[in-house]
């Protein structure tokens, strides 16, 4: 467990914040950077922090040695460090689950080990490998000083749950960058904004779909399936999507830029389009670092889709130590296919194609929040012959509907539309030589008013309720 979110809010963050501020040396304030991210992450994981402090220094051993000697030599350093680095993730997150397996389908009782999982591991694990392979590559400069690899890997804002940034995207932002008002004033409202999903939206949806996943299955009936399906895809996306606009303001901040995470995903028209937009840093580090070198679509259709189908097995595994997760991937993986053998599925009038995709996506993530294959299977066929509609069945439906629930849902439907391409649009168009008009400039002080407000309320719902996870620390 890491800070509590109002410990984070009112004192970890305030404090690192001011503290940075003040320091005018950029090598100083990274090291203050290394050293609150330790702490943060030390706070919760006492040990693993080590573990973490192991795979910085591993990676930044095996990136001096991958660009140095012959080639030969350099691949074996290359192959070492995919090995080391996936065989501790292997060890810390799917031990448990490797033996339960094994268990299970052969009728063995060996001891399950109870290994606790590292909160964050896959993510800088993750990162930390896709900077030695880029520098294997020739796609990133090595890096000589220890402390930048560390506060790379380290780095507080997007260590616990992402996104994945590449080492090539913030190299020269870890020795040059700046950090000012405007930045200080998008990242804080980014913030906030992020906050305010996961508090406000995330949460409330989260209640509900708990309620409905943790009822009686057998009582279920299509209406409370449908509502919980629905909870659940609105909350991990706000939880997600959350956390990265929350990532993503905190490193403006401190002066960092990173990449978008998330792009509309619910816009989608077909699921190849989704994956374009859910989860960008993660779809692209498999596109990167295993699809492309497995031989991407340059080996014919066959092996294009054997390939797909690998790489979601592997997303789905990513995902978690359970084979609900393993076959939500292959779920997807599937749909990916079929959509590259009917063609005619991408050229659905726009409306239907959006259907069809938020369908497939609903269903999918059924799987993906359910306790068991079997648990999952079953609320996706309450979702389509979930008959007779009970009083007491019904009960359970309307008493999720509460006024407070039905307008975060509003807020849920609205969030997911285009709002902020559509807003930068029309300023661009109205103020395309970067000036403000006085009225404007009003919209903008508005804008930052409600977002204190909102930051406000947000600290309220924390302190009223009891403590609610990001769904993606588990991974």
């Amino acid at each position: 467990m890491v800070f509590s979110s109002l410990t984070f809010l009112c004192v970890f963050l305030p404090a690192v914040f001011l503290l940075y501020t003040v320091i005018p040396n950029l090598r100083v304030r990274n090291a203050l950077l290394i050293i609150a991210s330790l702490v943060f992450y030390a706070y919760g994981e006492p040990i693993y922090v080590l573990l973490m402090i192991f795979s910085s220094v591993l990676n930044y051993i095996c990136a001096l040695f991958v660009r140095s000697g012959k080639r030969g030599k350099n691949r074996a350093v290359l192959v070492l460090a995919v090995i080391v680095n996936l065989g501790i993730l292997a060890v810390f997150k799917y031990t448990g689950f490797f033996v339960t397996s094994l268990n299970g389908a052969f009728g063995l009782s060996i001891p399950v080990p109870e290994i606790a999982l590292p909160v964050g591991i896959s993510f800088f694990t993750f990162q930390a490998l896709s900077y030695v392979i880029d520098v294997y590559r020739g796609d990133a400069k090595v890096q000589k000083n220890y402390f930048r690899v560390l506060l790379y890997i380290s780095f507080f804002p997007q260590l616990i749950a992402g996104p994945i940034v590449k080492y090539r995207d913030i190299d020269e932002q870890i020795g040059n960058r700046a950090q000012s008002i405007e930045k200080i004033a998008r990242g804080l409202r980014r913030f906030i904004c992020g906050l305010g999903k996961k508090v406000l939206i995330a949460n409330t949806m989260g209640q509900t779909a708990d309620i409905i996943f943790n009822s009686d299955m057998s009582a279920l009936s299509m209406p409370a399936a449908w509502l919980g399906a629905i909870a659940y895809l609105f909350q991990i996306y706000y939880d997600f999507c959350g956390y990265s606009d929350m990532a993503i303001g905190l490193g403006l901040m401190f002066g960092f830029e990173f990449k978008e995470n998330f792009m509309y995903p619910y816009g989608a028209t077909s699921i190849q389009d989704f994956w374009r937009r859910w989860h960008i840093s993660l779809s692209t580090w498999f596109k990167e670092y295993l699809y492309i070198p497995l031989g991407g679509n340059r080996k014919g259709k066959a092996r294009t889709y054997i390939n797909r189908m690998i790489v979601f097995f592997c997303t789905g595994l990513w995902h978690g130590a359970s084979w609900t997760f393993v076959l939500w991937g292959i779920y997807h993986g599937l749909f990916l296919i079929l959509e590259g053998v009917i063609p005619a599925i991408k050229k659905l009038p726009r409306a239907i194609a959006h259907i069809y995709t938020l369908l497939v996506v609903t269903v999918g993530f059924v799987l993906f929040r359910a306790d068991t294959i079997g648990q999952g299977f079953t609320v996706i066929g309450k979702m389509f012959s979930g008959f007779p509609v009970t009083d007491s069945s019904m009960s359970l439906t309307l008493t999720q509907l509460t006024p407070w629930f039905l307008l975060m849902l509003l807020a849920a439907i609205i969030g997911c539309a285009p709002i902020r391409p559509l807003a930068d649009k029309l300023r661009m168009k109205l103020y395309g030589d970067g000036t403000l008009s006085k009225g404007m400039q009003a919209v903008q002080i508005a804008l930052y008013v409600l977002s204190f407000v909102l930051l406000f309320w947000c600290m309220i719902r924390l302190s009223a309720t009891s403590y609610n996870p990001f769904i993606y620390f588990r991974f």
